[in-house]
């Protein structure tokens, strides 16, 4: 069964927090609030747990999975960006977009996309997000929690405990999250792709 870490939404206790990344730095699969909704996230390098991660959202390798990035110049390690579209990623972050981008060779092939090498990379707006982020160190791989055959995500822990329970290693609760995934745009062309409209407003990216 599942660790169940209950933290305050806006002041996350740091004790609970650095007991999840333990448990991430072990090799777990936790779900995690954001600013868009609860999220799988694991390590990045860890093969066993991304093997996990997929097989609970029931994905296979084409789907694009997304690094949750403490701030830009972390993520800048992650992806290639020039300066187009850094403007872009600045003008989105922190917030609820996931940019798709080229992926460097920090990011193993196993999880960027086996075709186009590319990556969803994210700067998430939730304390507790960005806190257990600091505690963990890295880049945390992520999926949205959206249960297979599902087409929302799910926004409460208790429910998240009942249903995943048995499949996860820790369940970091912290209250309701807005349960609309992220606005995704593919940056990895000549022109900015919307590929999914969701929480982030287009215009705040002046497209």
């Amino acid at each position: 069964m599942s660790q169940f870490f209950d933290v305050h939404p806006t002041h996350p206790q740091l004790r609970l927090l650095k007991q999840a990344a333990q448990i991430l730095h072990g090799g777990g699969v936790a779900a995690i609030p954001t600013d868009s909704s609860y999220a799988l996230v694991c390590r990045l390098d860890d093969k066993a747990a991304v093997e996990q991660l997929r097989r609970i959202r029931e994905v296979d390798e084409r789907h694009h999975l997304t690094l949750l990035c403490r701030d830009l110049s972390e993520l800048a390690s992650y992806a290639r960006v020039d300066n187009r579209q850094y403007r872009l990623l600045k003008l989105g972050t922190p917030g609820p977009y996931t940019f798709i981008l080229e992926a460097t060779k920090e990011v193993p092939r196993r999880v960027s996309h086996p075709s186009r090498r590319t990556i969803g990379l994210r700067v998430p707006d939730h304390p507790t997000t960005q806190a257990l982020l600091t505690e963990f160190g890295p880049p945390l791989l992520a999926t949205t929690l959206i249960p297979p055959g599902e087409s929302e995500p799910l926004n409460d822990a208790d429910e998240i405990r009942e249903r995943f329970g048995k499949q996860l290693s820790a369940i970091v609760a912290a209250g309701a999250c807005p349960m609309q995934p992220t606005t995704v745009v593919d940056l990895s062309g000549e022109e900015p792709v919307l590929i999914r409209q969701g929480r982030g407003e287009l215009g705040r990216l002046g497209l």
